[in-house]
């Protein structure tokens, strides 16, 4: 059973380069039939390793060396069990909204400049 979905923004950094930038992932959370939750990742409609896992994080860009990830924003996504929400219901028979099939995968933007943390005034 899903029980989230979430677009999250995550922020790579290389500790060699310095080079930064961030992605956004799109995650759903999974309860299995043995009480177990799990997490998947998908970017650019693929599924991908856990970017916030030194196997999942990219190589930097720059220089090719191991990056670490951040969560930097996150959106949740609607979920059917939310008690009110607008919905449609789909037909038992034929192709509903058979545009959708035909549509092309949102791809991931060229990278964004991960954020940079601003000095605070007070502590200067």
């Amino acid at each position: 059973m899903i029980t989230e979905l979430a677009v999250e923004r995550v922020a790579f950094t290389c500790g060699t380069c310095a080079h930064r930038w961030s992605v956004d992932h799109d995650v759903q959370r999974y309860l299995d039939g043995h009480g177990d939750e799990w997490e998947y990742f998908h970017r650019d409609n693929t599924s991908v390793p856990s970017p916030y896992t030194p196997d999942g994080a990219p190589p930097s860009e720059q220089c090719g060396a191991p990056t670490t990830a951040r969560l930097t924003a996150r959106r949740p996504g609607p979920h059917p069990r939310n008690p009110g929400q607008p919905r449609t219901r789909v037909p038992r028979t034929g192709i509903h909204r058979p545009e959708r099939h035909l549509a092309p995968p949102l791809e991931v933007a060229a990278p964004t400049p991960a954020p940079q943390p601003t000095a605070d005034p007070a502590q200067t």
